[in-house]
């Protein structure tokens, strides 16, 4: 890990004025398009004390932006994974190739892919058209599409084609993240080009999306149902693109009738009155309660549209809760919208908006006072089998320059990397190899007598993990707790050499 803070706020700089040059929402105060800044205090308040895992929060109401934080180390100029909000991205290029005469919402999926199909297709196989990829209604089990092979060596569209189809399509829904792969493969199939590609001159640049990623397979096919990673701002212009009904500036992006129609309600899903994830589904997007629309990802990417109320919610987060997180926007925010003309100017309540989001930051691991521990323990290495969790070696030294730092030191994949901590602080920096492999930013210290915790944020994906350094004599225990996904690791010891 070469830490190096200059160059990093140096690209970090540059790369935000980059996103502001590209930025295409206009700013205004909370009061001035009928919202409360004290309203969306509590919002982050409430957001805070309930959800302590979001990433970053822009409003947008009637077509400028409200409010808007990022929790540190996240930042306004980072783009951010996805995940299934991705999937609303591809129901907008399918939209766009059949604009386009490619094919339509009734075509057979078999007919693209005569030379992958199976010898003999069953009558449901047969009978599967795009629609049916659209709304989630393959006909598909669960169990059958779980642990789908979409980076093969061999073809991903084969595979798909060879999966058991148990029910009639457009009769079942079940949710389908390789029926959306099957949209990206259509759209390339027919247009040519990867749906990245062929969003970017279409929606991407005109919508003022910067540099837009999106993983692709090893036959290059954009993965369609997640790999798309783009900034806050992207996500909440994607919004305002489909409340505007697809015009832009001025310029009809993506046709009005496909806005509408891959926003109503195809599917059931669920009969739930208390769930947002049983108020039906449509083409790739999410219907939700209040009258509103979504696109969402795995671990708290949200795309909400409120259309009566003029308004969207674009969030990052990396949480398990996601029902939270719109439980807290429906009873903090959606009050708020009711006023649809301005409110009297309120400074102070501003001011007080602006220096909380401005101050934001995932919570640091709490410190104590630099333990005798850490005096005992100085510079001496502890050494962990290879297989705890990539790291070889860890080394705690106190700072010479500050005594609540402390420089850590520690081998991974044989590569020895240094950085000083301070408590409640983010470190930037890059991880060259391993399983965090990327850019990361560290925050560690203190946190009992013979405890020293270290939270390693890979800042543009939802993933936070949270290793705990327990010594005893000669040996550490390592435990590394994930924010999301599987539960903490079994603890690996080391051993001093």
């Amino acid at each position: 890990m070469k830490f190096l803070r200059l160059l990093a706020s140096a690209l970090l700089l540059a790369s935000a004025a980059s996103a502001a040059e590209a930025r295409a929402l206009p700013r205004a105060t909370p009061e001035s398009q009928g919202v409360s800044s004290a309203a969306l205090l509590a919002l982050i308040d409430e957001a805070e004390a309930k959800i302590n895992a979001l990433h970053s929060v822009m409003i947008v109401r009637h077509g400028r932006v409200i409010a808007e934080g990022w929790w540190a180390p996240y930042a306004e100029a980072e783009p951010h994974q996805m995940f299934s909000l991705s999937k609303s991205f591809t129901s907008t290029a399918v939209g766009l190739a059949i604009a386009d005469g490619k094919f339509s919402t009734d075509d057979p999926v078999l007919k693209f892919f005569p030379d992958e199909a199976p010898e003999k297709p069953s009558a449901n196989l047969r009978a599967m058209r795009v629609r049916d990829l659209l709304t989630m209604s393959t006909g598909h089990h669960s169990e059958d599409i779980a642990g789908f092979p979409y980076n093969d060596d061999t073809s991903a569209v084969k595979k798909f084609l060879a999966l058991p189809v148990a029910h009639k399509p457009g009769t079942f829904f079940v949710y389908n993240t390789p029926a959306t792969f099957m949209l990206s493969a259509i759209v390339q199939k027919t247009t040519g080009q990867s749906v990245l590609a062929y969003l970017r001159p279409r929606l991407f640049e005109p919508l003022g999306i910067a540099d837009p990623a999106w993983e692709a397979n090893k036959q290059g096919i954009s993965m369609g149902g997640f790999g798309l990673s783009l900034r806050t701002e992207d996500i909440a212009k994607f919004g305002q693109l489909y409340l505007q009904k697809g015009k832009w500036n001025g310029q009809q992006l993506v046709p009005a009738a496909w806005t509408e129609t891959a926003t109503a309600r195809w599917m059931s899903n669920g009969s739930n009155p208390a769930s947002d994830w049983e108020q039906g589904y449509g083409f790739q997007f999410w219907r939700c309660r209040h009258g509103a629309i979504r696109g969402d990802g795995a671990h708290g990417q949200f795309c909400v549209v409120l259309a009566e109320q003029d308004t969207v919610i674009a969030i990052t987060a990396g949480t398990r809760d996601l029902q939270g997180v719109l439980n807290v926007v429906w009873a903090k925010l959606l009050p708020a919208l009711q006023n649809k003309s301005p409110l009297p100017a309120d400074p102070d309540a501003h001011a007080k908006l602006k220096s909380r989001l401005a101050g934001l930051s995932l919570k640091h691991p709490v410190a104590i006072a630099t333990p005798a521990l850490a005096q005992e323990i100085a510079g001496r290495r502890y050494v962990f089998p290879k297989e705890a969790f990539g790291i070889e070696s860890v080394t705690l030294t106190p700072s010479s320059g500050d005594p609540r730092a402390t420089q850590l030191t520690t081998v991974v994949a044989g590569r020895r990397e240094r950085v000083v901590l301070v408590p409640g602080a983010w470190e930037r920096g890059e991880v060259a190899s391993g399983p965090i492999a990327g850019v990361v930013a560290l925050g560690g210290a203190w946190t009992a007598a013979d405890t020293f915790t270290l939270d390693v944020v890979r800042y543009r994906t939802p993933f936070v993990l949270r290793h705990r350094l327990k010594f005893n004599g000669d040996e550490v225990a390592l435990t590394v707790e994930p924010n999301v996904g599987g539960p903490p690791g079994q603890p690996v010891v080391g051993r001093r050499e």
